[in-house]
């Protein structure tokens, strides 16, 4: 039985057979500040190719009423079956269809997600639809190609508002009635409803306005920051507008700020959702402003690219997100007036690195990934997807050149509008503006799985002087169980010589050239004195791992703070992260790295990566003998540069946070604790909501916060933001009594909605708990596939992913995960991700070996 899946076979055929004109749905939500379930009537109308011909379409819900085809009523007991309507006997040409059904709200943040507000006890709802969840809502044809208009018609509690593609019309009775939507798929559509709170304004350029609008509930109203995030939005209407050079494709655009949000945002045509973790509560870094701008300004490119013009399938999915990550970050580093021009060292900091951790897991796949089905598609929104495609985009700009690249993207809108399309669509077009021939670069950089890594290889005379210079290019083989060859590949990359001037590190030559096959030869630089850095892929040009030699690297690890620019700091940092990872550098000697030259890092989203890659390299790639040695001298470092930084700055906070996270004498905790009730003071450091929890779970995961604290600080802090902090304050005390609870509460029971249940596995898995987690291992592999089986896909992979045991560094946990791959027979997606974490063991093994050696 096909159960929630469709395969792309049956995708396909579908396509085939049908032309989608319209949908106009009813929904009756009057009844939502209950709960429970809701009516929903679909009149779909349609073409079929062949007399006769047999199909389906998609529906979850409880109860299906009634089933009319073209006139003629169906017994739902006879045709609805397995999240399938069946449709016989089509007539050619028009045909038209209506279902009454009953739908259910969720708690997992997939279909029409419902939310009570614990401030005000409203209840506030909004659709999620990618990948195939529209379908929970309204019966469809629940896939990308099969575009249509859609209207929708909802009954809301008075005092209520709805919003959806369509501009909001006035309400009559507590009916919105809306306008038809242009042909769109359905996984963009979207309704969102409730007392929310909003902010509207309008852009307006070449004599045009559109609407803008921004929604948040009404607890969170004071914090919501509208006219940061409208000065965002239009630089970047501003920005696509020209690079695009097609007009934005709705009638208005708004942005809804929305609870217990899985993802970061979702680009439902005109009516974008974004988490309402960004509307902050309390005082964050620029950094968390920047990921927000550019989270805003991804969503706005998919207006155009996926939204005016959709994959035909979702085996380029990886186009759509890598086109609209990649066109962010381009914006918010070239867009007038824009405060994060250096955008792409966060890029090469924080979204390539997690490329390079993806593309080296056993799942790792081509960017163009074969998608069989729906099953695939759920898993496959990753690293490769997004981070690596986008690298790829930024490589292909630079090889054929930024104004053909986007003279072939206003070929490719204009020429497809509204309509779906392939890969090659795009190659076309792009081809065409740039002249050159992009079949062997596709099939070298799309169609191949894997990462190369690229070495300099140097000879000296006998003066010191560089005798010769190559690019050595490595190809890996792929890890134990992957799909393909590991092949080399063409790039086009830069190469930066610095030295040391006036006590800083300075560009003083670039060599932009292509290296291609094993060896690819520098010549402009032989003769030349060495320099004291020889960087490959400065600018971050390509896609690859970058090795630095000895010399390099020893002048890196006396001097990464002394780089001038914060690209090649960045790119020196992620390079000497990579080779930690690897166990080429070991973890005690990362840590020295860092604690020398983060001083001098004025970047602060490189100084938050770092934070977390130290703490992650000391939980699991240091030598458990060392561990608490490298965790004692990481910790006592924190908080002298907590107490050095400058009152009230970022550095400031991130170095609170980051001595939070790993507080442990008592001293230390003493200090959390007058933090916390005010009897101690660092100038500057202002302790509001979102630090108070940070005080709160640090002190009660190692045992220094009771029941009686947490539900004080509850009381202080009523919102569903202190619930979630609440719930992972207790999950991580140090007792049995509250790991089982924890576990109850997550694997016993289905209650907990997803951001709770989030929550509450973040506060089970501590780094310094591994003997209360021990037990729970064998558990995992217990209840696993159960829960993958009866459990939404969101909240499921929750499950597998973060109560894996990843802690548990050991041989014996990989001998249980393959005892558990061996006898259990998951599905591919669940083995996938369970295969995923079993590599982070081996990888920690590794690294741990590293460590240990280098204090032998």
């Amino acid at each position: 039985m096909p159960g929630t899946n469709l395969t792309r076979e049956e995708a396909q055929q579908r396509a085939r057979l049908l032309k989608v004109d319209s949908y106009a749905i009813d929904l009756d939500l009057s009844g939502a500040q209950e709960g429970g379930t809701f009516p929903s009537t679909t009149v779909v109308r349609f073409d079929c190719a062949e007399e006769g011909a047999s199909t389906f379409i998609d529906l979850v819900a409880p109860t299906v009423h009634e089933v009319v085809l073209n006139g003629t009523s169906l017994d739902p007991a006879e045709v609805f079956e397995d999240s399938r309507i069946a449709l016989p006997s089509l007539a050619a040409g028009h045909n038209e269809l209506k279902v009454v059904a009953t739908c259910a709200y969720t708690n997992s943040g997939e279909g029409l997600h419902r939310f009570v507000d614990p401030v005000d006890k409203q209840a506030y709802l909004y659709t999620q639809f990618e990948v195939p969840d529209a379908r929970r809502v309204f019966a469809s044809f629940e896939q990308p190609d099969l575009k249509a208009s859609f209207r929708f018609t909802v009954k809301a509690p008075a005092g209520w508002t709805v919003i959806s593609n369509s501009p909001a019309p006035e309400p009559v009775d507590g009916v919105w009635a809306f306008e038809p939507t242009p042909r769109i798929s359905s996984y963009i559509t979207a309704l969102i409803a409730g007392p929310y709170h909003s902010v509207h304004s309008t852009w307006d350029a070449d004599g045009r306005s559109v609407p803008l609008g921004i929604y948040c509930r009404p607890s969170l109203a004071e914090y919501l920051d509208a006219d940061a995030i409208f000065e965002v939005t239009r630089q970047g209407f501003d920005w696509f507008q020209e690079k695009f050079d097609f007009p934005y494709p709705f009638a208005k655009y708004d942005q809804l700020f929305v609870p217990e949000f899985n993802a970061g945002a979702m680009e439902n045509a005109g009516a974008v959702t974004i988490r309402d973790q960004y509307v902050f509560r309390s005082k964050v870094t620029d950094a968390a402003y920047e990921t927000r701008a550019e989270t805003i300004l991804h969503e706005l490119a998919h207006m155009w690219f996926g939204d005016l013009v959709t994959m035909e399938w979702w085996n380029d999915l990886w186009l759509n997100e890598s086109f609209a990550t990649y066109t962010s970050i381009a914006c918010q580093a070239a867009a007038p007036g824009s405060r994060w021009p250096h955008s792409w060292t966060t890029f090469a900091n924080s979204m390539k690195t997690w490329a390079y951790r993806q593309d080296q897991l056993p799942s790792t796949h081509p960017i163009m990934a074969e998608i069989r089905d729906l099953d695939d598609v759920l898993v496959n929104f990753d690293g490769i997807t997004y981070a690596k495609g986008a690298s790829v985009l930024k490589q292909l700009v630079a090889y054929v050149g930024e104004d053909e690249f986007f003279r072939g993207v206003q070929t490719y809108f204009k020429r497809h509008r509204w309509g779906n399309t392939r890969l090659t669509d795009l190659l076309g077009a792009l081809e065409e503006t740039s002249g050159r021939d992009l079949k062997a670069w596709s099939t070298a950089w799309l169609e191949t799985a894997g990462i190369n890594v690229l070495r300099p290889q140097i000879e000296l005379d006998g003066s010191g002087a560089i005798a010769s210079l190559h690019v050595r290019q490595e190809a890996p083989a792929l890890p134990a169980g992957a799909k393909g060859e590991a092949v080399l590949r063409p790039h086009r990359i830069a190469i930066g010589t610095y030295d040391v001037q006036d006590g800083s590190l300075v560009r003083t030559d670039r060599i932009e050239l292509d290296v291609d096959g094993e060896l690819t030869e520098v010549p402009q630089l032989t003769g030349r004195p060495r320099p004291a850095v020889i960087l490959l892929n400065d600018d971050d040009l390509s896609y690859a791992k970058v090795r630095l030699d000895p010399d390099s690297l020893s002048a890196v690890t006396r001097h990464i703070g002394d780089f001038t620019d914060s690209l090649p700091r960045a790119l020196s940092w992620a390079s000497t992260w990579d080779m930690t990872r690897d166990g080429e550098l070991a973890t005690r000697d990362y840590l020295d790295l860092v604690l020398h030259g983060i001083g001098k890092e004025s970047d602060i989203g490189v100084v938050q990566s770092l934070h977390r890659q130290v703490k992650l390299a000391l939980d699991l790639y240091a030598d458990p003998a060392w561990r608490q040695t490298g965790l004692a001298r990481w910790t006592e470092a924190t908080l002298e540069r907590l107490r050095a930084a400058e009152a009230g700055s970022d550095h400031q906070l991130a170095w609170a946070r980051a001595f939070m996270a790993t507080a442990r004498t008592d001293e230390q905790l003493d200090l959390l604790s007058g933090l916390l009730d005010g009897s101690e003071e660092i100038p500057g450091l202002v302790v509001d909501d979102e630090l108070r929890w940070a005080l709160l779970e640090r002190l009660a995961a190692t045992g220094r916060a009771d029941d009686k604290a947490i539900d004080a600080e509850l009381a202080r802090d009523a919102t569903s933001a202190g619930e979630r902090h609440a719930a992972t304050a207790r999950a991580a005390r140090p007792t049995a009594e509250a790991k089982a609870e924890a576990w109850r509460s997550v694997v016993e029971s289905d209650a907990l909605p997803n951001a709770m249940q989030e929550a509450v596995i973040g506060g089970f898995v501590q780094t310094d708990q591994r003997e209360l987690l021990a037990p729970y291992a064998p558990k995992y592999f217990e209840v696993v596939k159960g829960v993958w089986e009866s459990r939404s896909h969101e909240m499921a992979q929750q499950i597998a992913i973060g109560l894996y045991p990843t802690l548990l560094v050991s041989q014996e946990t990989l001998d249980a995960t393959d005892a558990w791959l061996a006898s259990a027979e998951p599905s591919a997606a669940l083995r996938r991700l369970v295969v995923e974490s079993r590599a982070g063991i081996e990888r920690a093994l590794r690294a741990q070996a590293a460590d240990a050696a280098r204090s032998a």
